[in-house]
């Protein structure tokens, strides 16, 4: 029998600073899944493409302006939580414009990838940080 649980496409991306470190932002109060770290992104809407979408998603969330081109695949997880199905592509990114600043009452981080495990990580996060230490 299929899964009845919607889909949701969304997109997110790893800011990789000169020190190597990535960002990772905690969900405020408020909106679902508070209080977990996760890495920036969110829903992809119709008609845009994942770059699209993290693009928006930076300028709306963290104030900064990452070119399409500077954008790097590098994975993807598909994960079931109680509600909905996610399926979510993680890009790095090395080059932006601006300073990362919490625009929508988050928390931010810069982080080595070999600590990102040690935060309470969305569950759909936990492979891609495992993919970030363990490749990058």
């Amino acid at each position: 029998m299929p899964d009845q649980r919607p889909v949701l496409y969304v997109a997110a991306c790893a800011l990789l600073d000169a020190d190597g470190r990535v960002l990772i932002a905690r969900r405020p109060e408020g909106k679902p899944m508070a209080g977990y770290w996760e890495f920036p992104g969110g829903k992809i809407e119709p008609g845009e493409t994942p770059e699209q979408a993290v693009t928006r998603e930076l300028r709306e969330e963290l104030g900064v302006e990452p070119c399409e081109r500077c954008l790097h695949p590098f994975a993807f997880v598909s994960h079931p939580y109680e509600a909905f199905h996610i399926v979510m592509p993680l890009f790095l990114c090395r080059q932006w414009d601006g300073f990362p600043q919490p625009t929508e009452g988050q928390e931010i981080a810069w982080v080595r990838p070999a600590k990102l495990m040690d935060f309470d990580l969305a569950p759909a996060d936990w492979p891609l940080a495992a993919e970030i230490r363990d490749r990058l």
